[in-house]
């Protein structure tokens, strides 16, 4: 869950990106990094296995301060897609306040893509986080691979999900930034309720998405 400190009139916000093992959630997070102005990003972590695959999460703090004050933090994290690490892949769940789920579009995937998003809503519950509330938005991922899944098949298939899907590569920076800001405006919703962001500190959903991602360029 955010984290408001009052003293310093500063609000934590923690975003993960979620979804199978090589997906491109690590992808995402770098061309964020790539378009965010210098003097507002800090520095990207990452940690990754000799294959590549990260092993444990990237970390990617952003920031902007409303016009009113408050200082508004994102932190953005990855978690590792191989089975082998559920433990971690809760560890960074915790406390999250949206998700970014990166499904893989290529046909190949879609048993992995299942597999990866009926684990993400087991381990929402097993943090004690509730999939009917928690900002979501599923990305459809490397559109620039042959042997995809057509928008219509994947529109078709998650035709009864309540999530917004957005089509992407990653690699080339398209759908990356309408991914973050669908998410952003879910994510306005829940902490409004919690911190009263428009009552008390004037930051109406709009402006919540538009600074932030002004922030990205």
């Amino acid at each position: 869950m955010a984290d408001y400190n009052e003293e310093s009139n500063r609000l934590t916000i923690k975003i993960v990106y979620y979804g199978p093992a090589l997906s491109g959630k690590t992808t995402n997070i770098m061309r964020l990094h790539d378009l965010i102005a210098p003097q507002l990003k800090g520095e990207i972590m990452t940690l990754e296995t000799q294959n590549d695959r990260t092993l444990f999460f990237d970390l990617l703090p952003l920031a902007f301060t409303a016009s009113t004050g408050l200082l508004i933090k994102f932190k953005l994290f990855t978690v590792p897609g191989q089975v082998a690490h559920d433990g971690t892949r809760k560890a960074v769940l915790s406390r999250a306040d949206g998700v970014v789920f990166v499904a893989d579009s290529q046909r190949s995937q879609s048993v992995n893509n299942g597999e990866s998003f009926d684990n993400l809503a087991e381990n929402v519950h097993r943090v004690g986080l509730d999939l009917d509330r928690l900002p979501l938005v599923v990305q459809f991922n490397k559109r620039d691979q042959t042997n995809i899944l057509s928008e219509a098949e994947i529109s078709q298939r998650w035709s009864a999900a309540s999530w917004p899907i957005v089509f992407a590569s990653a690699l080339h920076g398209d759908g990356v930034v309408d991914t973050f800001s669908q998410l952003l405006a879910q994510v306005h919703r829940n902490l409004d309720t919690e911190f009263q962001l428009v009552s008390k500190h004037g930051i109406e959903q709009r402006s919540f998405v538009e600074s932030a991602c002004a922030t990205i360029g």
